[in-house]
């Protein structure tokens, strides 16, 4: 049985409610990593509609963005025409075709994907050295979890019957692993939403190692990306 990568459908184009909850911390953890700098690209990757991208580029940030969803890059490209935002997985040849670049979101996509392994290493890909990636997933810790099952909640929380729904469930742990094992160091984790122990999202901030011994078969793809977006 094969997948429709691009069968997700959207009802509008503004930031989600986890995005409203999750953009000012992340855009604190830009504002740091960037320092005024003027090389302020971000590449987002699984942007949907734009929301997210949309409000970092009214920041002064330069944003490409991909989603597989045709339907919900449609609606982007109507709402936010100026940016460069275009159809694409993790699972193409991203840096290939965009270049790489300073910062990499990926805001409540990690647990959608069929494919982690090939998802980071996509992200990696994309990340210049001395960039960040950062990261943000819905939390599951031991109490949380032990919170939901106690009060009957864990099917709305996991949403099974829900097309195209969450797939992955990522702890802090499993989640550091995904991105040590791909070659990224320097992680740290902030928590939005409620209290930590109970947070609605964990956001995971990782640094791309300024020099690391290439990896088997794996050859450098270093390029600028391109400025008009196509």
């Amino acid at each position: 049985m094969s997948v429709e990568l691009d069968a997700t459908t959207y009802i509008h184009a503004k930031p989600t409610t986890a995005h409203s909850c999750i953009l000012p911390s992340v855009l604190d953890v830009l504002e740091s990593h960037f320092e005024g700098s003027a090389e302020n690209d971000v590449f987002d990757l699984g942007c949907g509609t734009g929301g997210a991208a949309a409000a970092l580029a009214r920041h002064g940030y330069y944003v490409v963005g991909v989603d597989p969803s045709s339907d919900g890059i449609a609606k982007a490209n109507v709402n936010y025409p100026d940016l460069p935002l275009n159809v694409g997985s993790a699972y193409d040849d991203l840096s290939r075709e965009y270049g790489t670049f300073n910062a990499l979101i990926s805001l409540e996509v990690v647990e959608h994907v069929y494919d982690p392994k090939a998802f980071i290493s996509t992200v990696y890909d994309l990340v210049k050295p001395g960039g960040i990636a950062v990261m943000s997933t819905p939390y599951h810790g031991y109490l949380k979890n032990l919170a939901l099952a106690a009060l009957g909640k864990m099917d709305d929380h996991f949403m099974p019957l829900k097309e195209h729904g969450h797939i992955k469930f990522w702890s802090k742990s499993t989640l550091s692993t995904l991105l040590l094992d791909a070659g990224f160091d320097n992680i740290r984790f902030e928590y939005v939403g409620r209290i930590p122990v109970f947070a609605k999202s964990m956001i995971a901030v990782a640094q791309k190692p300024l020099w690391r011994r290439r990896r088997s078969g794996a050859s450098p793809r270093e390029h600028s990306f391109p400025r008009n977006g196509r």
